[in-house]
């Protein structure tokens, strides 16, 4: 079986409606074979990492930036994933009430950096979660995992 990884900062109502819809979308009865695991970023380790096919982030956009939750996944990961994750799948999703550019390419940077390939184009929710932002995050979870279904 595979698995997809959703390491999330879920601070809000908006980021918890984004995170459920991603939730929904990677383990979506129309893709076979595929595993949803969900850790909070403080949480999550690099052997959640290790086991993973694929990886979903969530994030909200704190000053400009991802969340201090999410950086400091990324920095516990970092060196023990750098070599072994190479190429593994994400996708990523943001809420922000002003700008997510700056979270946005914080992470990306920070993926890129670690090798793994963007399968999907971010998604970007700034102000109010509408219908359209929830339809997009579920999309966002199935393509991740379309990725690695059997």
């Amino acid at each position: 079986m595979s698995r997809v990884l959703i390491v999330h900062h879920t601070a809000s109502p908006a980021t918890h409606e984004l995170l459920e819809k991603a939730r929904e979308g990677a383990g979506t009865d129309e893709l076979d074979g595929v595993e949803v695991v969900t850790r909070a970023a403080l949480q999550a380790t690099a052997s959640d990492v290790f086991a993973a096919d694929a990886v979903i982030l969530g994030t909200p956009a704190n000053i400009g930036y991802m969340s201090g939750a999410l950086k400091h996944f990324f920095d516990t990961i970092y060196y023990p994933c750098l070599e072994e994750t190479r190429r593994l799948p994400y996708g990523l999703y943001v809420h922000g009430n002003d700008d997510a550019t700056g979270a946005v390419r914080a992470v990306e940077s920070i993926a890129g950096g670690l090798g793994w390939s963007q399968v999907a184009a971010p998604v970007v929710v700034i102000g109010a979660v509408t219908r359209t932002d929830l339809e997009a995050c579920w999309d966002l979870g199935a393509t991740v995992a379309a990725t690695i279904s059997s």
